[in-house]
């Protein structure tokens, strides 16, 4: 297993091939979709293939387990120029990660572990890869994920307009920030 970092019950490990299946299942569930890629995107074997596994974008993709199970995926990647610029960012600010995650079991929804999967993977990145600020720009009306993100510390720092595609349209996003 290559484990990125351990928390309690909570393991980040990198995506392994094994891994295609449950991320079809996740993303093909329209409860998931809502939140994550959209419900008019379901995910086939070839395009969790094409979109998880076939990328060169330097961002680290990982499943999330919960004493031993997966449910869930992350990746984290170092923020690059142009983002950095759209975000505001200049060189002086350092360096800063961004993440992207869902729980990909509903099951596991409302019991803390979005919040501690966020707050685990926060410490990672500050304390292990030395980020300055860790950034986030969730979707405007998920208040779930935005309460979520708060809790741990995060701030709404940049309204960010028709920011994401989503179910056929652009939505506004926020642009949040961690700065330890």
């Amino acid at each position: 297993m290559n484990c990125v970092y351990q928390a309690g019950e909570i393991t980040v490990r990198l995506l392994e091939t094994r891994d295609e299946q449950t991320l079809v299942k996740w993303l093909s569930d329209p409860e998931v979709l809502q939140y994550y890629e959209g419900r008019d995107q379901p995910h086939d074997l070839e395009r969790v293939r094409t979109h998880f596994y076939n990328q060169e974008d330097g961002a680290s993709r990982c499943i999330v387990e919960h004493s031993g199970r997966p449910i869930g995926y992350i990746q984290f990647y170092e923020i690059e120029a142009e983002e950095r610029m759209a975000y505001g960012y200049g060189e002086k600010d350092g360096l800063i990660y961004g993440t992207d995650q869902f729980i990909g079991e509903p099951d596991c929804w409302n019991k803390g572990l979005g919040t501690q999967l966020v707050q685990s993977m926060t410490s990672y990145l500050v304390h292990e890869k030395r980020a300055r600020k860790v950034v986030m720009d969730p979707q405007a009306w998920n208040k779930r994920a935005l309460s979520c993100y708060e809790k741990c510390g995060f701030r709404r720092v940049k309204h960010l307009p028709q920011h994401e595609w989503h179910e056929g349209q652009k939505r506004d996003c926020w642009l949040m920030e961690y700065t330890p």
